[in-house]
């Protein structure tokens, strides 16, 4: 045998090596796609595959305990129920103000003063006319004294017959003439002083005072302002300020006719103000206005407040809630709160399940007091957290969650 014979022996089977490779492939194709089955059932098993459970969620909220026994919310305002546009009667300069926006009065305090010269004049004039009349009543009260000391004498006299019938005549008409003098000047004096108290007044109507005691609102004049009662003329002022009295405060609500039912005089409420959202007043239903709004189907009602707040404002919106009963000292302060329908007892622990990142995650809780449908969280979550609430049977530890859409 030749080498070039051997040679020609030699040869590759490539349709052998093609099978061991579709057979090597195959392989590789079962091993990968068990592996991906395995990882599927694992992933499905820990809840990545899953569809995502529809929940229904709540905020953990901080409430006040009145809300668990409100009949009735009505929305208003603070209104003070004494008030007034602090005007002069009489027209005149404004030459002083006393007061600004804020500023807190006296019955009776200056608030302001009107230019009052001519009327300072006139009170000078009208004193000394006083005077006068005051020493021409003492003169003629003089010669009356001494008109009767002369009438007296002549009188016995002319019983006697020593003197003459017309000295006596004389001396009875002198009598007479001081004593109508003395009525004359008695009634100019009257008329003097009448005089001086109507300058008085005059002078006073110059002087703006506080009617009581308040707060003032507004300012509505200047120092130089011409201030008028009427108002009407070109740049004039009516009201120099407007004030109310803080004391007087009460809120006024609009309830519906068909609820008004759940109203009483008397009956405790709590009132919160849009400006003071973390508060909450004690008060109590002042008045039921008698008479209703036909165009918003309503009735008036007044709430009182019970707690004086220097921070309580005329104007301000105002929310009242006509409570069942009244507040005790341990509801005045709020809680954390969830239903008690979202609080779950499972294998002896107390817990609920906080959906965060679109998974439920299992939270124990520590619970306090009961009031209605709420139940106080004493710890284990925060105001805002959010918790299912439904379908608790179906929800577990971990799993992936959708909040339901309202």
């Amino acid at each position: 045998m030749t080498v070039d014979n051997d040679l020609s022996r030699l040869r590759i089977d490539k349709q052998r090596i093609s099978q061991r490779q579709g057979k090597k492939k195959r392989y590789l194709l079962l091993s990968a796609a068990l592996l991906l089955i395995i990882l599927l059932v694992i992933l499905y098993f820990k809840g990545v595959l899953k569809p995502a459970l529809e929940v229904q969620v709540i905020s953990v909220q901080r409430i006040y305990p009145a809300q668990t026994f409100t009949l009735l919310n009505a929305s208003g305002y603070a209104v003070a129920q004494r008030k007034a546009a602090v005007a002069s009667k009489i027209t005149g300069r404004l030459v002083f103000l006393g007061v600004e926006e804020g500023s807190q009065v006296k019955k009776g305090e200056i608030i302001a003063r009107l230019e009052n010269d001519d009327a300072k004049a006139a009170m000078e004039r009208a004193k000394a006319d006083a005077k006068v009349a005051h020493f021409n009543l003492e003169q003629s009260q003089a010669e009356l004294d001494d008109a009767v000391l002369d009438y007296n004498r002549k009188k016995e006299l002319v019983e006697k017959e020593i003197i003459a019938r017309s000295q006596f005549d004389a001396a009875e008409a002198r009598f007479k003439k001081a004593k109508a003098a003395v009525a004359a000047y008695q009634a100019a004096l009257r008329a003097s002083e009448a005089a001086l108290k109507e300058v008085g007044v005059s002078l006073e109507y110059t002087i703006i005072r506080a009617p009581f005691d308040a707060v003032v609102l507004t300012k509505n004049a200047d120092i130089g302002d011409i201030v008028t009662p009427i108002g009407a003329a070109a740049d004039a002022k009516a009201a120099v300020v407007n004030i109310a009295d803080m004391d007087s405060l009460k809120v006024e609500v609009d309830v519906s006719e068909s609820n008004i039912e759940q109203v009483k005089v008397g009956q405790p409420c709590e009132i919160q103000l849009d400006a003071l959202p973390n508060d909450r007043f004690r008060g109590v239903v002042h008045m039921i206005v008698p008479t209703a709004d036909r165009s918003k189907a309503s009735i008036l009602v007044k709430a009182a407040f019970l707690d004086k707040d220097p921070r309580i404002l005329p104007e301000m919106s105002a929310k009242v809630a006509f409570l069942s009963r009244q507040i005790t000292p341990e509801e005045e302060n709020p809680f954390k709160a969830l239903p008690s329908n979202a609080v779950v007892n499972r294998e002896g622990e107390t817990l609920v399940f906080v959906v965060q990142n679109n998974r439920a995650l299992k939270t124990p809780v520590h619970l306090g007091r009961r009031l209605d449908t709420m139940v106080e969280i004493l710890d284990g979550v925060e105001v805002g957290d959010q918790v299912a609430t439904a379908p608790l049977d179906k929800i577990k530890n971990g799993i992936k969650v959708r909040v339901a859409q309202e």
